[in-house]
């Protein structure tokens, strides 16, 4: 059972994943508060210049792309096969695989759709799986059965379906807008025939958060602002279905249910009602009591257990890098884990009977690669290789946490690449990367497309401006109402960051970034003189037309977005000052625009618009547009295209 889920930059899911992108193009991954201890910032007299490093090989976009992407870890009822999907073929299709990683087994044989892997039915190999179509992000839940018939359990044309857990052996939750576009509805699904019925119709707006073992609970969010909401507990068996407030507060606090214990008598959520960070506090159902479950120097994002309640997963975010712990809940002991290499563990699922471990291990010089632990041996077992054969990872780069003074001292944290050509005697040029959200965070874990800059010597800086998450709430907030004002401040300040680095060309410095980054791409080159050249991938220019027209799947996070990013009918002179589409005659430098037809957040014309406006200007402005892809660029020749495209600009231009 899969317990630990990819990470989430922040616990409470509001803003921070609106515009943001599991997948960018092909990446595998995405002064502080005074609160926050501060890093030494290298000034270019404190700079290191390294060694002149042994002749390397340069590799082409082509290579890093053969790179296979694995999802899913999931292990089956009798502890024999693993399900997991890779993009082998391009398009990402299921596999059965065995425990030792000798045997794959195609289970699905998609060439359009990406296909994502669920979960296997507890007592037999019956797989559930989702897919949209073509990036439209309108996902529905499949079966297939072990015959190899699929079943749409969801469907319709314009519905949203997520799976919400089991029930048991016996039956399954699924959560559909197919009623209401705006909400979700909680439906439980008959594990044999399918059939189904409607346990909870939502008609507040609530987010189904958490679903009790038993079936009885549900643990609801509201959202108020951006910066406040409140959990709820509804027991199904209550009559009147009345939900109950469980999380009274004065002033802002943000609350998000990490889940249900095993046996039900408590609910885990976390907060930052005490703290800048996310705790961990547990609520008893029956004292109808809450109190302190886990704390950490940083937000906890994560806390789960494996089926039998024999471990508890505990994930935190530890300045850009995800910290694992997990705990013999019989013992009170951290299991000690094999020794594995250097990265974050991901995918943590274990064995009904907690006698099996898989889970993936990321690093920024190693995609994801899968592993499975028999729990009490001397190794663990690897199944994969991501990394193409002819990219040799010491060739690949180590990102380094650093962080930088902005325009009124705030302290900001990125991570830095410096190019193994790069040196005092040889300086490159630098891209400034700018992560999606806007409250998302760049983190360390491989990344196609910044590790084929680097090769190719470009210095790249992953700046986590105000507004990103993992560093605290102060932080978190400190854009509000005030996106391409002074988180844009952070990137101009972080390109004087790298100026003060005695290995960087300090007149070649450009910028990019995908989704709410390609935003700030354009409003760097809208609104300053500060950068070469800016590579927008699907960025918003338009903010009054984007928030006019979000799916109604989120209307139940509208007013948090309003507060956080502005309201078009109130805020619409405020929001056309921000939006580059309206100041397209101040751009004067090259711009590469990139961009999906069938994006539902960042709509095309969004992209062909600014297009237009920077062409009347004169100024050099190339588009690239898939047909075929959404918000993220999932199909492999899509990403080879756009990584050629990005370095053949800068080539051009930087």
């Amino acid at each position: 059972m899969k317990v630990y889920p990819e990470h989430k930059t922040r616990t409470s899911v509001l803003v921070v994943s609106l515009l943001a992108v599991s997948i960018l193009a092909g990446c595998e991954k995405a002064t502080a508060p005074a609160t926050e201890p501060a890093a030494a910032v290298v000034a270019a007299d404190q700079a290191t210049d390294k060694a002149a490093a042994p002749a390397f090989a340069n590799y082409s976009a082509e290579q890093f792309y053969a790179t296979k992407s694995y999802q899913g870890s999931a292990i089956n009822h009798n502890g024999q096969s693993l399900l997991v999907a890779s993009d082998e073929t391009g398009v990402f299709n299921l596999y059965r695989v065995s425990l030792d990683g000798k045997t794959w087994q195609p289970l699905t044989t998609s060439t359009t759709d990406a296909v994502t892997p669920v979960d296997w039915f507890p007592k037999d190999d019956r797989v559930l799986y989702t897919a949209d179509q073509g990036g439209n992000e309108l996902h529905h839940l499949y079966v297939l059965e072990a015959d190899g018939k699929v079943v749409d359990l969801t469907p319709g044309d314009k519905l949203k379906a997520m799976f919400g857990g089991w029930l048991g052996d016996t039956a399954f939750f699924v959560m559909s807008n197919e009623r209401d576009p705006k909400f979700f509805d909680l439906y439980q699904y008959d594990a044999k025939t399918y059939a189904r019925t409607l346990v909870y119709q939502n008609n507040e707006g609530f987010e189904v958060a958490a679903i009790s073992d038993d079936g009885r609970y549900l643990a609801l969010s509201k959202e108020r602002t951006n910066a406040d909401n409140n959990l709820y507990l509804l027991d199904l068996q209550d009559p009147a279905k009345t939900p109950l407030h469980i999380t009274p507060h004065d002033g802002k606090v943000t609350f998000a249910a990490h889940g249900f214990s095993r046996d039900g008598k408590q609910l885990i959520f976390g907060s930052d009602q005490s703290s800048e960070f996310s705790q961990a506090f547990s609520y008893d159902l029956a004292s109808k009591q809450s109190a302190v479950y886990q704390q950490a120097d940083w937000d906890i994002s994560y806390i789960g257990f494996s089926k039998d309640n024999k471990y508890k997963v505990t994930a935190i975010n530890a300045d850009a890098s995800t910290k694992i712990q997990i705990t013999d809940q019989n013992t009170g002991q951290p299991l000690q884990l094999p020794k594995l290499p250097d990265g974050d563990l991901r995918g943590i699922s274990f064995s009904a009977d907690s006698q099996y471990l898989s889970f993936y291990v990321n690093a920024d010089n190693s995609p994801s690669n899968l592993y499975v632990w028999k729990i009490g041996d001397a190794t663990a077992n690897r199944l994969t290789q991501a990394l193409d054969s002819t990219i040799n990872e010491n060739n690949l780069v180590m990102s380094e946490v650093v962080r930088f003074a902005s325009f009124d001292g705030v302290q900001i944290p990125a991570l830095l690449y410096q190019p193994k050509q790069a040196s005092a005697n040889s300086r490159v040029p630098a891209v400034i990367w700018i992560h999606g959200g806007p409250g998302g965070q760049s983190r360390t874990g491989y990344s196609p497309v910044i590790q084929h800059l680097v090769n190719q010597g470009y210095a790249v800086l992953s700046v986590n401006n105000r507004g990103s998450s993992g560093y605290g709430k102060t932080f978190f907030h400190l854009d509000d109402l005030k996106h391409g004002e002074d988180d844009l401040q952070d990137i101009v300040y972080g390109k004087k960051y790298l100026q003060s680095l005695n290995w960087v060309a300090t007149d070649r410095i450009g910028v990019m970034g995908g989704s709410y980054g390609g935003y700030l791409t354009m409003a760097a080159m809208a609104f300053t003189d500060e950068f070469k050249l800016g590579i927008n991938i699907f960025g918003v220019t338009n903010w009054v037309r984007t928030l006019e027209s979000i799916p109604p799947w989120w209307e139940s996070f509208r007013e948090s977005l309003y507060a956080e990013l502005g309201d078009p009918t109130k805020d619409g002179e405020r929001l056309r000052r921000i939006s580059p589409l309206f100041h397209g005659d101040k751009v004067k430098k090259p711009v590469l625009v990139v961009q999906g037809a069938n994006d539902p957040r960042v709509l095309q014309v969004e992209s062909d618009e600014m297009v237009a406006a920077i062409k009347k200007n004169g100024v050099p402005v190339e588009y690239v547009l898939f047909p075929d892809e959404g918000h993220g660029f999932v199909k492999k020749a899509n990403r080879i295209t756009a990584q050629n495209a990005y370095l053949a600009f800068l080539q051009k231009y930087l």
